[in-house]
């Protein structure tokens, strides 16, 4: 019997956006456990803004189980949280995905890197001395410093040991932004993966003393700095086999009828964000348009090259959206759309 470090992972109470919390419990097993091996577990949702202190136990449920290669015997554990009596918590967002093993998502998780208070790379207590243009997939020190590829390689090294599908990264439009890319098939996979990514990027970036800021515009709306988006690639069987222009234009009606309660699930403070400029459109209006970054939804030329089938990008999710409310609110819109 071996003993392993379960690392049990969980989103908390917090509001309008959650945090991540995690603890380790030691298990023995005879062989490398799987995810039908993990025990269920518990926690003080007291602390966790989850309960109240004279009823506090919550449940984790694991779901997702992935190999920690930063320990020996270890794995990272994405639970999500129940009540007492099994039943899904209200904080529960991956609960209201509906299950479709033929669903894909994709997601293009932006964010910043910190230290100090202002992102890495700017002067104490200025600006850098050129504007945004020349930091975007930029190369060299003047453009992305010196421990920031550093963290981002890093990272991304550890989510394809782990077997994250992780498929890229760049340097962003802004100074100290950076961007990677989680995709799944399954409802549900990629949501996990970007929160467990999201995980080890801080975890990561504690021993360097920099922080993540997920903010979707931590420099502020009135500064001519593009903000961090999380662009929501989403394909449907039915959309990559039967597609068509007739059920396209339904759906973007269905996305047009639904924006609000798009927007409310997207993110908060994107109207920050959400402005019509730095290639996003205005948060109280729906476009879509053959690569346009600038729409609400951009249609690839491949979707409209082959005969309207496909995967779609929805630009409007931002940095700090839960990639669970925002896939099961797509889903939820798609699901009104006839297919006959």
């Amino acid at each position: 019997m071996a003993k392993y470090k379960l690392e049990y992972i969980w989103l908390d109470g917090y509001e309008p956006v959650p945090n991540l919390r995690s603890k380790t419990t030691i298990k023995e097993f005879s062989k490398a456990p799987t995810l039908k091996d993990l025990p269920m577990w518990g926690f003080d949702g007291s602390s966790t803004r989850q309960a109240e202190g004279r009823s506090s136990d919550c449940l984790l449920k694991p779901v997702a189980s992935y190999v920690d290669p930063t320990r020996e015997n270890g794995y990272l554990v994405m639970c999500e949280v129940l009540l007492p009596d099994g039943k899904p918590h209200p904080t529960n967002s991956r609960a209201t995905i509906l299950d479709d093993p033929d669903t894909w998502f994709g997601f293009e998780q932006e964010y910043f890197l910190y230290r100090d208070g202002q992102p890495l790379g700017f002067p104490k207590g200025g600006w850098p001395n050129e504007p945004q243009g020349k930091f975007y997939c930029g190369v060299g020190y003047a453009a992305v410093g010196d421990i920031a590829r550093e963290i981002v390689e890093e990272h991304l090294d550890i989510c394809l040991e782990m077997g994250i599908n992780h498929e890229g990264i760049n340097a962003e439009v802004a100074k100290g932004q950076w961007e990677f890319q989680i995709f799944g098939k399954g409802s549900k996979k990629a949501a996990d993966e970007i929160w467990l990514a999201r995980y080890v990027l801080m975890r990561v970036c504690e021993k360097y003393g920099v922080d993540v800021e997920f903010h979707c515009k931590p420099l502020g709306k009135d500064f001519d700095w593009n903000g961090s988006g999380m662009h929501c690639n989403f394909s449907t069987k039915f959309m990559r086999e039967k597609g068509g222009k007739k059920y396209f234009e339904k759906l973007m009606a269905a996305f047009d009828k639904y924006k609000d309660e798009h927007i409310a699930v997207y993110g908060p403070d994107n109207h920050f964000r959400l402005t019509g400029l730095h290639e996003t459109q205005s948060i109280d209006k729906f476009s879509y348009g053959v690569a346009d970054r600038g729409a609400s939804i951009r249609v690839p030329h491949s979707f409209v090259n082959n005969e309207y089938k496909g995967y779609l990008e929805d630009r409007r999710p931002n940095s700090q959206g839960d990639p669970y409310k925002i896939a099961s609110r797509v889903l939820q819109t798609i699901k009104t759309v006839p297919t006959k």
